[in-house]
């Protein structure tokens, strides 16, 4: 199975050379995608250094837009059966992956999220786990569905599902839009436990757990009676089950 990896990265010139050896280094089918969302670092250099010693698609944007925009630029270039997004700054282990993908091997699995939160609170600080438990509560009411981690960086979906979602986000709400769009496509999100070694924005933490949340609340909210025309790219009633 092709496993096509999309990592967006904004000046990551700390990590984003660790993270691709240790992707590049896994056992399995892969396609690595970097997406560069103008990176004002040393990113840009390090990654076309990489070109010239590892096969993997490097996309360069102009401008940092977010996440979610470099996500979906990623996407234009998979040619896997399942697309892995996984984070430029080490906080989720690329050494998880491969359990990520073991789900896809049942038939029917087009969701997995690598939860940080499965067994309990980890090496998340008291905030973080707090922030992360009420918006997943949160969604779990909203959806009626059951999820220890929405907020997750580490999230897998079957390429013939992701790429046909109407994703229209550009920042850190990729996360609530594309979990709010795959359960009312009527879709299960399984979850398997991954190690979370978090950082300090001293480190380069670009995520603001309260405000994002907030926001991610209210994009989990806006999503929640989409009309199922506005689901997919084509047709109202082209779902996957």
């Amino acid at each position: 199975m092709l496993v096509s990896v999309i990592i967006p990265a904004f000046n990551e010139e700390r990590t984003i050379k660790q993270v691709v050896e240790a992707v590049y280094a896994l056992p399995i089918e892969k396609q690595i995608i970097v997406v560069n969302d103008g990176s004002t670092d040393g990113t840009d250099k390090i990654l076309e250094a990489l070109k010239t010693v590892h096969e993997l698609t490097v996309v360069h944007c102009r401008e940092n837009r977010g996440k979610g925009f470099a996500i979906r630029q990623g996407l234009q270039h998979v040619k896997g059966e399942v697309v892995v997004i996984q984070d430029a700054d080490m906080e989720l282990s690329p050494a998880d992956l491969p359990e990520l993908l073991k789900p896809f091997e049942k038939e029917g699995v087009h969701v997995v999220y690598g939860s940080r939160f499965l067994k309990g609170r980890g090496n998340a600080s008291f905030h973080n786990f707090i922030a992360n438990w009420l918006l997943a509560t949160y969604t779990n009411r909203l959806y009626a569905c059951w999820i220890t981690d929405e907020s997750t960086g580490y999230k897998a979906f079957s390429t013939e599902l992701i790429t046909r979602l109407n994703l229209t986000s550009e920042g850190f709400e990729f996360c609530p839009e594309v979990t709010a769009k795959v359960l009312c496509a009527g879709h299960y999100i399984h979850e398997v436990p991954v190690s979370y070694f978090p950082r300090t924005k001293k480190e380069g933490k670009k995520l603001r757990f309260w405000s994002d949340g907030l926001f991610a609340a209210w994009t989990l909210l806006k999503y929640r009676f989409i009309s199922k025309t506005e689901l997919f790219k084509n047709t109202a009633h082209d779902e996957l089950r």
